[in-house]
């Protein structure tokens, strides 16, 4: 039997429609969300929890209680960025592990959790905090292609998550890059090495999505992330009922009902026609992307780039950028193309090629990569490029959060005078500037302030 993970109510809509769906078109919908029987619901972290304070004026710890007070029977699921959090740095041990407790409290059942480097330091302090608190902590390895990548290294990552407490392991290909026999092959590797449950998370980006289930399913794989339908496919993930009703009457039967699933689609399908129609659900998304698979470049890094490019007036030098990221890759020691890794190899490869000379201008995020900051990479950096970008400093070989002091008692202090909840402590250390727009508004809600007076757009209150 194969278990399914619904991610409309996270990834679906982060990938289509930029993480813009509001609790009030979740709540009518939950209860049968919750009466399907899947493994569980992904409906938080990623960049739901950034996207609610920056763009919704929602609390993203009242959605979770929300989501749970209407969810009773299923687990609920959430994408934790190890060290990282949900954030973009890493932050120090006391706020990691305070954050995990007011997730598990909140609500959130299983806690996937990753490393932009597959460095598994930066995931093992989230992995212990999530066990202390009684959560499922979900271990996982970030699929990439390069020639340091192979069935071993993925084996060893897996097998050392899983020696420091992991309840499963998740394979998480961002990218749409795992091929249907590779998947086989890594799945059938996975369970030879390592006895816990094994889990796929892929995108339809490049169109093969649904074949890698399947042979991953075959393979073993106890649990596959889809999304229903008129969330699916896309940039999103492959369509749940198109994965039940093809594994029914097969020893892999998922045991969910069609006729259930298909309220739930009817219930989305008129609020996508609403995303088409205000422009937040582009239809270039929902296409397939050869170029994923041919330049091993997740499709949403290959539009930052046509933007970069635009904005510098250089969109003649793309096919120079897709040839330099590979370059840029390897002289940063072969990271996989995820959050925030993607976006600073991409803005890296735009850089050498517009100034026309490569590593003249380095912004400090590459360097942060180059110095170490982020965690050791899979392989080492160019000792040549490390030492013409840091020069004289040196880089760092312990792990990144080892460096950082306790934060939480400092942080409580700088926001004391917004705090209504212990959970605003984290939201400000993750986002200080947009939290602390948002309580500000949150304030003016209450006190209910003229609306007229009320910039919402831009969250400009006058308090």
């Amino acid at each position: 039997m194969a278990k399914i993970t619904e991610t409309v109510l996270r990834d679906a809509h982060q990938s289509l429609i930029a993480t813009r769906m509001r609790i009030d078109e979740m709540i009518p919908v939950l209860e049968k969300l919750d009466n399907i029987g899947y493994n569980s619901l992904e409906a938080w972290g990623g960049a739901t929890f950034d996207s609610c304070l920056r763009f919704l004026n929602e609390d993203p710890w009242e959605r979770l209680r929300t989501i749970r007070k209407h969810v009773k029977k299923t687990k609920l699921q959430m994408l934790l960025r190890g060290q990282n959090l949900l954030g973009y740095k890493h932050y120090a041990d006391d706020v990691v592990e305070y954050f995990v407790q007011k997730a598990v409290a909140n609500g959130i059942d299983i806690i996937r959790i990753f490393d932009a480097l597959n460095d598994v330091r930066n995931i093992e302090t989230t992995i212990k905090a999530c066990k202390k608190e009684g959560g499922h902590a979900q271990g996982t390895v970030c699929y990439t292609i390069s020639p340091v990548h192979n069935l071993k290294l993925f084996v060893n990552d897996a097998k050392k998550l899983v020696n420091m407490g992991a309840d499963s392991i998740c394979i998480k290909d961002m990218a749409g890059l795992l091929l249907p026999y590779d998947a086989y092959e890594l799945v059938k590797a996975l369970k030879e090495n390592v006895k816990v449950p094994i889990q796929v998370h892929t995108h339809a980006t490049s169109g093969v999505a649904s074949m890698t289930y399947i042979k991953a399913i075959e393979a073993g794989c106890d649990v596959v992330d889809c999304a229903i339908s008129p969330m699916a496919l896309g940039t999103s993930q492959p369509p749940t009922e198109a994965m039940v009703a093809t594994l029914k009457d097969t020893k892999y039967d998922t045991g969910l009902d069609l006729n259930q699933l298909n309220e739930i689609a009817e219930y989305f399908k008129p609020l996508r026609d609403k995303y088409l129609e205000s422009g937040l659900l582009d239809v270039k998304v929902m296409g397939v992307d050869v170029n994923t698979l041919i330049y091993q470049v997740p499709g949403g890094m290959l539009s930052n780039l046509v933007s970069q490019l635009k904005q510098s007036n250089a969109v003649d030098k793309y096919e120079q950028v897709l040839k330099e990221i590979p370059k840029v890759r390897e002289d940063f020691g072969y990271p996989p193309l995820v959050t925030p890794t993607s976006q600073i190899v991409g803005t890296q490869a735009v850089l050498n090629v517009v100034m026309g000379e490569r590593y003249k201008m380095v912004p400090k995020e590459s360097k942060a990569v180059v110095k170490g900051e982020y965690g050791k990479t899979p392989a080492p950096v160019n000792p040549e490029i490390q030492k013409m970008i840091l020069k004289d400093e040196k880089p760092i070989t312990c792990r990144p959060a080892d460096l950082i002091k306790p934060e939480l008692k400092k942080i409580r202090s700088e926001m004391k005078e917004y705090l209504e909840q212990d959970e605003d402590i984290l939201s400000y250390a993750l986002f200080p500037p947009v939290a602390e727009k948002y309580f500000q508004y949150r304030k003016a809600q209450k006190y209910k302030i003229d609306p007229d007076m009320v910039d919402y757009e831009n969250k400009v209150h006058p308090i």
